[in-house]
């Protein structure tokens, strides 16, 4: 039978990266019972994650560029009378009333867990970040191929790289940053292909004003590929890759401002990887399975909607870092200490607490970042002629071997209109990642078929955000009686 860890806590979090750490500290300040629940076997999430004890790196700070930031947060985890559940895997949560929530986890090293884990608190506070979007191309399932947060990590928690020559290519601004780090770590770096261009950014002088920092953590990237004789190109991307049994080389061409490929700027470059990332999108299966309301982002995913106090549509349900839009760990900071006061004062029934001068701050630091976040997305926002890369014969859904060939003849052929009509006709996006790979592309495919050619894919509900063994479903209390 399941376990349960515990009896009701004041406030359970989701998520151990810096905005669930943010939330879950400031809550416990503030008098409040607090679990953190997570994945990984550390604290820190994506971004600052750290090589595993058994490596024994001699300074992981090396591979991160606001360590500070992360050790104080995680020093007030460890010193506040905090719950934290390493290696949860939340496969669903159930409101059982008002004030009563129940997050189901499986424990264990993987997501097919050990065991089952009921963790019951008051409120909840959703932190459970982005993924990366992918985007394919001819060759893109060969070794060697890996995504670029992927690569970064490989480099920040198993100290290796996936080769020695690498290609760093896609849109946004994680980009210079897998660059310079992996350049740092002594990879040859031979190109650096961004498909959008920086100067998207200018279009929104109040957004750069109020954020210099922003600016400066650029000009430090850049500056860092110079000493390595590393200049990004704009307006340029892999559109194949090149190998028998890995990657051995890529194709680069330049792109017009709706991302279609210009004939004849083809160049090949030889290398034995590639990283390629086109963005991230926020991770909100657990939130849509509630019924929260999302928003489209201007790059084209979903976020959630989100109140002034970090509130979802849902009542007794918070959402900060990544799960709003992708905004960086700053922001995602900001947001978690907003929602550590917003539900410690509805617990305590103290709403002055979100009136103190520390909460106005808060909120005016959030809306300077996330008008930021906003000029950042809409700059590397994916055109709508990237599909004009892919060959028929190229996979798009790497689980169920869909080709977009396949999936173009169900929007021409067989009427498909959107993603969904789609899955059902050519199985892409049944398989074990169930769309997280694939899901963007199959939409952009479908919607080049419209009227309209850029409807971005649906914030789609699912009852489960993880894999699950039947065993574990089979042990779950029957639903109360509605009669």
């Amino acid at each position: 039978m399941p376990d349960s860890v515990s009896e009701p806590y004041d406030l359970a979090v989701i998520g151990a990266g810096t905005a669930g750490l943010a939330g879950a500290v400031t809550a416990s300040a503030l008098g409040l019972s607090v679990a953190v629940l997570d994945s990984a076997a550390q604290a820190g999430g994506q971004y600052f994650r750290h090589p595993a004890p058994g490596l024994r790196a001699a300074r992981p700070q090396a591979l991160h560029h606001d360590w500070a930031a992360f050790t104080e947060l995680r020093q007030r985890l460890e010193a506040g009378d905090i719950t934290h559940l390493t290696q949860h895997h939340v496969w669903t949560v159930t409101r059982d009333g008002e004030d009563a929530w129940t997050i189901h986890a499986l424990h264990g090293a993987d997501a097919a867990g050990e065991r089952s884990v009921r963790v019951r608190a008051r409120a909840l506070l959703l932190a459970t970040g982005a993924q990366e979007r992918h985007l394919p191309f001819p060759g893109w399932t060969l070794p060697g191929v890996v995504g670029a947060g992927g690569v970064q990590a490989m480099l920040k928690s198993g100290l290796v790289l996936p080769g020695r020559r690498i290609v760093v290519a896609g849109s946004g601004p994680l980009l210079l940053a897998v660059a310079s780090s992996l350049a740092a770590a002594g990879a040859e770096i031979p190109a650096v292909a961004e498909a959008s261009g920086y100067l998207a950014y200018a279009r929104r002088p109040g957004a750069l004003a109020t954020n210099p920092h922003k600016l400066l953590e650029a000009a430090v990237h850049g500056t860092a590929l110079l000493r390595h004789r590393v200049r990004p190109r704009t307006r340029t991307a892999v559109t194949a890759v090149h190998g028998t049994d890995r990657v051995e080389a890529v194709t680069l061409s330049r792109l017009d401002r709706r991302w279609r490929p210009v004939p004849g700027t083809e160049r090949r470059i030889a290398c034995d990887a590639l990283a390629v990332g086109h963005g991230l999108v926020p991770q909100i299966e657990l939130a849509t399975g509630l019924g929260c309301a999302t928003r489209p982002t201007p790059d084209g995913a979903h976020a959630l909607v989100l109140d002034a106090l970090q509130r979802t549509s849902v009542p007794g349900l918070w959402a900060a870092g990544e799960t709003g839009g992708v905004g960086g760990w700053q922001l995602a900071r900001v947001e978690g200490e907003l929602a550590g006061v917003a539900v410690a004062a509805r617990l305590r029934g103290e709403p002055a607490l979100t009136g103190t001068p520390r909460a106005r701050e808060l909120r005016r630091r959030r809306a300077r970042l996330r008008a930021f976040a906003d000029a950042m997305a809409a700059a590397h926002a994916p055109g709508p002629g990237w599909t004009e890369w892919l060959h028929d014969d190229t996979d798009v859904c790497r689980c169920e071997e869909v080709t977009a060939g396949e999936v173009r003849e169900a929007v021409t052929a067989l009427g498909a209109r959107d993603a969904r009509t789609v899955k059902l006709l050519t199985r892409a996006g049944m398989g074990w990642c169930q769309g997280r790979m694939c899901g963007a592309a199959v939409a952009c495919l479908a919607a080049a078929g419209t009227a309209e050619g850029t409807v971005p894919p649906s914030a789609e509900r699912r009852p489960l955000a993880v894999p699950v063994p039947l065993g574990v479903l089979a042990t779950q209390p029957a639903p109360p009686s509605t009669d």
